[in-house]
Order: structure tokens, then sequence, then C-alpha cells
């Protein structure tokens, strides 16, 4: 399986992301800016539109042609495309595990479901890309309950805030989806039309 190993810190300084909507924390990414960024360069309508591809599928660790192929998805459901796309990546299994808090970051997320520590509606499911329905219901299985790789998650990432749309029990470590995502539930900024008309060229 592929993976996107860029380095977090020169990545979030490119794309002007904050490393909190990662999962990480300020204080451990360095603000430290080259040179070069600190010179104001025009940026051409492709250039913005690229910015925006690359930030959005970073934010969710999905390399290009995957990439494209929710995009594809998301030009032919009903509504907006660009909302379309954002609400088929906020669905991935591995965004979910990471929104209720069970994972520091989404690429710990993909590593913890890939291994097989979480079932959608009792039943295993160890693949991140799984999208998880409205009604559906997502718990740590009973054997990883007792792995104190939990326990550490849950200090770091237990106070995050919990989207509207999902229904977390941190007592139990389950989480249901209550409503489908909406484009104001989302915590990073995003022009999503611009991603739309890249790939429309």
């Amino acid at each position: 399986m592929a993976v996107n190993r860029d380095p977090i810190a020169n990545k979030c300084r490119t794309l002007d992301i904050s490393p909190a909507v990662l999962g990480y924390s300020e204080k451990k990414i360095s603000k430290r800016k080259h040179p070069e960024a600190s010179r104001r360069k025009k940026v051409s309508e492709y250039g913005q539109q690229l910015k925006e591809k690359q930030k959005l599928k970073f934010i969710y660790g999905v390399l290009e042609k995957q990439f494209y192929h929710y995009y594809e998805l998301a030009t032919k459901e009903e509504g907006i495309a660009g909302e379309n796309l954002i609400r088929l990546l906020e669905s991935r299994l591995d965004n979910i595990v990471f929104r209720m808090g069970m994972a520091t970051t989404r690429r710990e997320a993909r590593q913890l479901v890939t291994h097989g520590h979480f079932c959608v509606n009792g039943k295993r499911v160890d693949i991140p890309s799984y999208r998880v329905k409205v009604g559906d219901t997502i718990t740590l299985r009973e054997q990883s309950k007792k792995s104190k790789k939990f326990e550490q998650i849950a200090e770091v990432a237990g106070a995050r805030l919990t989207p509207m749309w999902l229904d977390v029990d941190k007592e139990k470590q389950t989480a249901k989806v209550t409503r489908p995502f909406q484009r104001d539930d989302l915590d990073f900024e995003i022009a999503e039309h611009l991603i739309i008309e890249l790939y429309s060229k």
C-alpha cells in the first residue's frame, strides 16, 4: 500500500495548514520559515487550484489515484461536487477513528484500522478507505481495549472536539454516525470549488 511520507512540518508550512488539523501539537512543529517563504509570490489560478488539491490530499492522506476516484464519485452524486468530495473523504473509516479520538493523527488511524482494531456494526474492518454510512456504529475491538496503546492515545486525543455528526461514547470507545456530514462541520479552510475546477479542465 502506497503511503504519503512527506515531512509533516515542511508540508504544513508549504500548504498553510495548521498542524492541529492533522492532530499534531503546534509546539512540536517548528514555525521557522525558509527565506523564500517570506517573499510574496504571485500565484496563478492554476497554482491556487493545485495548492487546494494538494492540501486536501495531504490532510486526509490520500494519494492521487484514489483522490481522483473520489472526485469522479463526487461529480456523479446529487448536490455540489466540492461538498460531496469532502463528505466522501470524511466518511472514510480512518478519518472516523481520528474524529472519535481513537488516534492522535489520521496516519496513526490508518495504521490502527489496517491492523484490525476496529469493527463497523460488529464486523471487523481493516480497510482505511471503508465508507461509513449514517447509522453505522464504530467500536474498538474487545481484544484491543486491553492494549496500553489506546490508553496512551486517550490521554492525547481524548480531549479533541467531536464533530456534531458523530455520537461518541468515550467510556465504551464507540461512535455512531447520526447524520450526514455537512460543509459547516469542517474545522479547516479549503476552497474545494477550485479542486473541481482543476479537474474539470
